[in-house]
C-alpha cells in the first residue's frame, strides 16, 4: 500500500475512533429495494404532534436514501422500549430488516475488556497502572516500543502510543482489501497481531499523546489471560453477560458463522465507494479478537451500557476512573473525549452521551447513553462505505433532523474502529 494511502488511513483511524459511528452505506442502486423505516406502535405519528423518536425515525430513512442496505436500532428510556428499522436484511432476497438482528459489534467489544479490567482492579487482583510487562514480559518490545514504560490504564485510554496492528499494510491488503475473499476463515492468533504492529515503530511516547489503536485492547485482553488464567471471553461471559442475561451476545473466539435473525453484511472491501458489494457476513473473528470480535443486539448493548452507567457493574470509584477522559486526537475542542474503554460525546445541543462504536466488515454498530444510564440508544448499519450514521444519534438526543446534517456530515470509516 502506498505511504500516502497508509498515512491517510491513519488519520481516519483516528477521527472516526473518537466520534460516535463513522458513515456506511450501499451503492443508490440498491435503495429500490429498501421500505422506509417502521417502528413499534408507540412510535406512530398519525396527524398528532411529533412522536417520540420522530427524528430518530427520519435518520434511520435518510441512511437508506444515501445507500445504506438496512438500518436496525432500540431506545430505552423513561417512554419505555422503542425499536425502528429501514431497509434490507438481505440484499439477494429483499428481507427486511428485524429489531431483534444480532449483528458484530466491532469496537463496542472494547468496552466489555475494559469493564473487566476494572472488576480485577477492584478485587486487588490488578492495578491499572501496572506497566504491561508485569502481566505480559517481553511481549512489547522492538522498534522503540517497551512494555516497562507503558501501564495497563495507558492502553485502555489509547495513551500507549503502541503501535496499531490493522495499519499495517499487508494486514490490510489481506484482511479488508481484495485478499479478504481468500483469507475471510483463516485464524489470527493475538499474539501474532501484537508482533504485526512491533514491526513499526511507537507513534509516540507513552502518554504524552491519544492515538486510537487496536493492539492495545489485544494487550488488554491477554492482560485479563494473566491475570485470571482465563480466556478473556469467558471472564466476559461469567462477569457481564451472565449476570445481565444478555441472551443475544456472544464472543464467537474463531467461529466465523453468525446467529438467527440477523442480517447480511456487505461491503465494497475498498476504500472506494463504488464497484462490486460483497458479501462479507462470515469471517475469522480472530482478526479483532478482543479489540472487536463480539456479537450483540441493540436490546442487549442497551442493557449493558445503561447498567454500566448506572453503576451495576463497577464500583463508585471504578466508574469514575473509567469516566475520567482525555482528548480524543483531533476532534474540536470538548467534542469528543476517551475514558477507559468509553467514549464522552457533546452533540450539537450540548447534550453529552457515552459509549463506544464498533466497525468491522460490512457492519458498524454504536452503543450510547446518558450519564446516568437513563436514557439509551444502540443501532446497526449492515454495510460499511457512505451515509451518516451520527445523524442517528443527533436525531435522539437534540431530534435533529438528517437534513440539517447533510452537508459535510459523512465520513469515510475504517474497516475496523
Amino acid at each position: 500500500m502506498p505511504e500516502a494511502r497508509t498515512t491517510a488511513a491513519r488519520r481516519t483511524a483516528r477521527r472516526t475512533g473518537a466520534v460516535a459511528v463513522a458513515a456506511a452505506g450501499l451503492m443508490a442502486a440498491t435503495t429500490a429495494l429498501a421500505g422506509p423505516a417502521t417502528a413499534s406502535p408507540e412510535g406512530a405519528a398519525g396527524d398528532a404532534p411529533p412522536a417520540p423518536h420522530a427524528a430518530t425515525r427520519q435518520a434511520m430513512d435518510a441512511q437508506v436514501a444515501a445507500g445504506v442496505p438496512g438500518v436496525t436500532g432500540q431506545v430505552a428510556d423513561a417512554r419505555g422500549g422503542w425499536t425502528g428499522t429501514a431497509g434490507v436484511a438481505d440484499l439477494g432476497t429483499g428481507r427486511p430488516r428485524g429489531g431483534q438482528d444480532r449483528y458484530r459489534i466491532g469496537s463496542i467489544t472494547k468496552t466489555f475488556v475494559s469493564t473487566v479490567l476494572l472488576q480485577l482492579q477492584a478485587e486487588g487482583r490488578i492495578d491499572l497502572d501496572d506497566s504491561v510487562d508485569a502481566w505480559l514480559p517481553g511481549l512489547v518490545e522492538g522498534n522503540g516500543h517497551d512494555g516497562g514504560g507503558i501501564t495497563v490504564r495507558q492502553l485502555l485510554n489509547h495513551t500507549s502510543g503502541v503501535h496499531n496492528y490493522t495499519a499495517d499494510p499487508g494486514f490490510q491488503q489481506t484482511v479488508f482489501g481484495p485478499g479478504f475473499l481468500e483469507h475471510r476463515y483463516d485464524t489470527w492468533s493475538p499474539r501474532r497481531l501484537v508482533r504485526l504492529a512491533m514491526a513499526h515503530a511507537p507513534d509516540f511516547p507513552p502518554g504524552t499523546d491519544w492515538s486510537y489503536s487496536n493492539t492495545n485492547y489485544v494487550l488488554a485482553g491477554l492482560v485479563v489471560e494473566s491475570v485470571t488464567g482465563r480466556p478473556y471471553g469467558e471472564e466476559v461471559r461469567r462477569r457481564i453477560i451472565g449476570p445481565l442475561g444478555l441472551r443475544s451476545t456472544g464472543v464467537p473466539g474463531t467461529d466465523s458463522r453468525m446467529p438467527r435473525p440477523g442480517a447480511r453484511a456487505y461491503s465494497k472491501l475498498s476504500e472506494e465507494s463504488t464497484g462490486t458489494t460483497y458479501d462479507v457476513t462470515e469471517l475469522n473473528p480472530s482478526i479483532a479478537w478482543a479489540a472487536g470480535e463480539m456479537i450483540s443486539s441493540s436490546a442487549d448493548l442497551n442493557r449493558f451500557t445503561s447498567a454500566l452507567l448506572s453503576g451495576r457493574l463497577l464500583t463508585s470509584a471504578g466508574l469514575r476512573e473509567m469516566t475520567a477522559t482525555v482528548p480524543a486526537g483531533e476532534q474540536p475542542p470538548g467534542s469528543a473525549t476517551y475514558g477507559l474503554g468509553l467514549m464522552r460525546m457533546k452533540l450539537s445541543c450540548g447534550k453529552e452521551v457515552w459509549g463506544h462504536t464498533g466497525g468491522i466488515h460490512g457492519s458498524l454498530s454504536g452503543a450510547v447513553t446518558t450519564r446516568n444510564g437513563r436514557h439509551s440508544l444502540a443501532f446497526n448499519l449492515n454495510g460499511d462505505w457512505t451515509g451518516d450514521p451520527i445523524a442517528l444519534v443527533e436525531a435522539e438526543y437534540c431530534g435533529t433532523t438528517a437534513t440539517a446534517r447533510e452537508e459535510g456530515s459523512a465520513q469515510r470509516p475504517t474497516p475496523l474502529l
